[in-house]
């Protein structure tokens, strides 16, 4: 066999060679086909129309009771009056850096910092009302419901349920892994994930375990609930719909993946709207999923990893859209139909954290200079800047909002633009007073 193979080379060498490079190119195509980058998906034309129903118009006070403000995790308050320019009102010290942003309820804010202190605040007044130590590493925010507060712990890695009022520890309940994915209470069950790559569902009364789902894989993300089901990614690089009854696996949808035979791994908490779920991929895309069936209806590549969690709103000024930043620097607003981008415009530095809106304004703070900036929702005009701001940076309950920076919890409130330019000219000329009362500043010797 080897002397014909010999033979045919030494008659047709420029033939041998010639179908040598040719298996050589269809190989490599075939293998840059293979490890290369997949091309981002739209269904254009072809998509299925929204869900939409205009939200109804906030006037009084609310509460945000959970991360994401509701269970759906839309991240949207439509409250319209409430927006720049702010006073800061009061600010609260919470020692450490305080990664996720609180919650409010009924006049009280609880929060807990990433050294596990919990807390408990009057929205009125921003002072304590109590604070316990209740793990030694947490990131995760607080879930209220029917007096009750459920935290999701690293280490240790567990879930505890806390009494309001007192912040007094009613049950723990361990978990085979860590966890940062803050709860969401469907009836009788609180539900969270963990790093051991389950779904858990607890009993509200006992914590004691209903069901867990295994999925593909660490689950940082809290989950999304609507109509019965829960929506959540997971480090398999994997989207999944469980059934809150009873933990059944309804659908699981992959992400497209980075090339190189890379998944990417979903770790930002999915957004519910519209008839889709919204998340973001470590392969720097965001994903549109169809919320009945799995299938993707588009997705939209960014310059790095998407970590943070979606907006999802229809706003009286903007059509339905998803509003999300990412390590790119990034803050990106698409249509929530198609994918089709908006705008976007620069965060200031890496967004890791995700945004919120309160009317017609989203807010996102960046890594890089801590500050948090606002932009408008109709055009990504900048309205807002905070110096101060990290991961997730703002709640409202219809009256204020209250912003998260690295490790102080402040409170704002809308002033006019007339009295906030007043109250600097006051300060301006109050410093302007002080100086000249300071020695040696008037023309006068200085004592001694």
């Amino acid at each position: 066999m080897i002397k014909k193979a010999e033979a045919v080379f030494e008659k047709h060498p420029r033939w041998v060679m010639a179908g040598v490079v040719a298996v050589t190119a269809v190989a490599v195509l075939i293998t840059y086909a293979t490890l290369k980058r997949p091309g981002d998906e739209s269904c254009g034309d072809d998509c299925p129309p929204l869900e939409t129903t205009p939200a109804k118009q906030t006037e009084g006070a609310v509460n945000w009771p959970l991360y994401g403000f509701s269970p759906a995790r839309t991240r949207y308050l439509p409250a319209k009056h409430l927006k720049p320019p702010f006073k800061t009102v009061w600010k609260f010290n919470a020692h450490k850096l305080t990664e996720y942003s609180p919650i409010v309820v009924d006049g009280t804010l609880y929060g807990i910092n990433n050294n596990g202190l919990a807390f408990a605040i009057d929205a009125d007044t921003g002072k304590a009302r109590w604070q316990h130590e209740v793990a030694s590493l947490n990131a995760s925010a607080p879930t209220y419901s029917r007096g009750r507060l459920f935290i999701s712990n690293l280490e240790p890695g567990q879930v505890i349920a806390l009494d309001a009022k007192t912040g007094r520890t009613l049950w723990q309940h361990s978990l085979p892994g860590r966890s940062e994915s803050s709860p969401v209470v469907v009836g009788n069950k609180v539900i969270m994930g963990c790093e051991c790559a389950s779904l858990f569902a607890l009993d509200f009364e006992t914590g004691k375990t209903i069901w867990d789902t295994p999925l593909s894989g660490a689950i940082k993300a809290a989950p999304a609930f609507v109509d019965g089901v829960l929506y959540v990614g997971a480090y398999g690089g994997e989207v999944s719909a469980v059934k809150a009854s009873n933990g059944a696996l309804e659908w699981s949808s992959s992400g497209q993946g980075s090339g190189l035979g890379a998944s990417g791994n979903f770790y930002g908490t999915p957004a519910a709207a519209f008839g889709r779920v919204f998340e973001g991929n470590t392969d720097g895309r965001m994903y549109s999923y169809e919320r009945s069936s799995g299938n993707l209806a588009w997705s939209l590549s960014t310059g790095n990893y998407v970590y943070a969690g979606a907006v999802a709103a229809d706003t009286p000024q903007s059509p339905p859209s998803v509003y999300f930043g990412s390590y790119d620097g990034n803050f990106y607003a698409l249509d929530a139909h198609d994918g089709s981008q908006r705008w976007v415009e620069p965060a200031g530095g890496a967004v890791s954290g995700a945004g919120s809106m309160v009317g017609e304004v989203v807010y996102v703070a960046n890594l890089a200079k801590t500050r948090t900036v606002g932009f408008r929702a109709s055009d990504g005009k900048r309205m807002f800047n905070f110096p101060d701001g990290a991961y997730n940076p703002v709640i409202s309950d219809g009256q204020r909002i209250y912003l998260t920076g690295y490790k102080t919890i402040y409170a704002l409130e809308h002033v006019s633009k007339k009295k906030l330019l007043r109250a600097q000219r006051d300060q301006e000329a109050k410093k302007a007073q002080d100086a000249e009362k300071q020695p040696g500043k008037s023309g006068e010797k200085s004592a001694g």
